[in-house]
């Protein structure tokens, strides 16, 4: 399962992060790392992008990146 398939207010952990090259830089410096907890807070009016609670901050991903972030519930 990926990020972008949950809906808002579900916890999940992170798996594993298919991206590779400047986008998976980005997301691990995000705070994006296997056994991290995620929360979905919201999506915005037109679907993108997505705002999570990671690691006591929230930051905010389009979904298509969020495709690359597995996920176990």
């Amino acid at each position: 399962m990926t990020l972008n398939e949950l809906e808002p207010g579900t916890v999940c952990i992170m798996r594993d992060l298919t991206a590779t090259g400047a986008l998976g830089q980005r997301l691990m410096d995000l705070g994006f790392y296997p056994g991290a907890q995620i929360e979905i807070v919201r999506n915005a009016p037109l679907v993108d992008p997505v705002e999570l609670h990671l690691d006591g901050y929230h930051v905010s991903i389009r979904h298509n990146e969020a495709r690359h972030i597995e996920v176990g519930v």
